[in-house]
């Protein structure tokens, strides 16, 4: 068996977490459950097969065994978040000046089926026909080209209630796991932004409720009020006049791959997300945006 000396920093921490996971009690599944990582990648941690772990990983294995960072790294050099020195921003190693995150997807986990399961329940009528609804109109209320209140009296017709589809939606909307910490330290190193597909009136509640990241986001592109939507070559030319940065230094974080391939198109760089199995992506995400310095 390998001493302690002569195992890895990976191989040293993945022992830790181990130790410490079966000393709570918990079994691996059980442990991502509580934490939201994915079985894969715990599994990986623990083996010590992923290079300098995130420190956002670390975290929240660390609060969910109901132990410090400090405990878990034991001398173990993990990949510390970077803390901006002065107002100045950094660009990455890919060139990255600029990022834009996505909101629902991203940000947020999607809440449109949870949203008209709330509404089935209250009117009787099916999930499949109010979701069938919804996806009719959305392009449209999206763009603004229809009024929140004229989408809200064709559901109140056809459900015979009356409706506030945003009041239903930010009822049903949750946060991503880690995904505020992703952000925060994201704009201590880069300007940030937000550019979205959304109904009218949803950003401001979501900020004012803690569902979305709290930090000074530098532009947010609200495509009720762009009027224009992504994948369209609108809605990019519009961010990047926004930001002021040249494409070739904007960074698109979506959820979508028509999102990702049209900002690709035109010339940004990019990387996908899923929500649901958050921890792989905000390690990539962390990890591809190391400053170059």
């Amino acid at each position: 068996m390998d001493s302690g000396g002569s195992l890895s920093n990976e191989k040293r921490l993945g022992r830790v977490i181990q130790g410490a996971r079966k000393k709570a009690g918990l079994t691996q599944q059980l442990l991502c459950q509580k934490t939201g990582l994915s079985y894969s990648t715990l599994a990986k941690i623990e083996r010590g097969a992923i290079a300098s772990p995130s420190v956002f990983t670390i975290r929240q294995i660390a609060q969910t065994l109901e132990v410090s960072m400090d405990q878990l790294l034991g001398g173990v050099e993990a990949r510390p978040p970077v803390v901006a020195q002065s107002l100045a921003r950094k660009v990455s190693r890919s060139g990255v000046r600029f990022v834009f995150f996505d909101m629902n997807g991203v940000l947020v986990r999607a809440a449109v089926s949870k949203a008209c399961m709330k509404l089935a329940q209250e009117s009787g009528v099916t999930p499949d026909v109010i979701e069938t609804i919804f996806w009719q109109y959305n392009s449209d209320v999206c763009r603004g080209s229809m009024s929140l209140d004229e989408f809200n009296t064709i559901l109140a017709e056809r459900l015979e209630m009356l409706v506030d589809w945003n009041r239903y939606y930010l009822m049903a909307v949750e946060p991503t796991p880690g995904i505020s910490e992703l952000v925060a330290w994201v704009a201590d190193n880069y300007k940030v932004g937000m550019v979205t597909n959304t109904f009218p009136g949803l950003i401001r509640p979501m900020f004012d409720r803690g569902i979305l990241p709290q930090v000074q986001f530098d532009v947010i592109i609200d495509s009720s009020e762009a009027r224009a939507l992504k994948p369209e070559a609108r809605m990019f030319e519009i961010a990047a006049d926004k930001a002021g940065t040249n494409p070739s230094e904007l960074l698109l974080i979506d959820d979508d791959r028509l999102n990702l391939a049209a900002a690709g198109q035109y010339g940004w760089h990019t990387m996908g997300f899923d929500a649901y199995q958050p921890e792989d992506s905000i390690v990539a995400v962390s990890t591809a945006l190391q400053p170059a310095d």
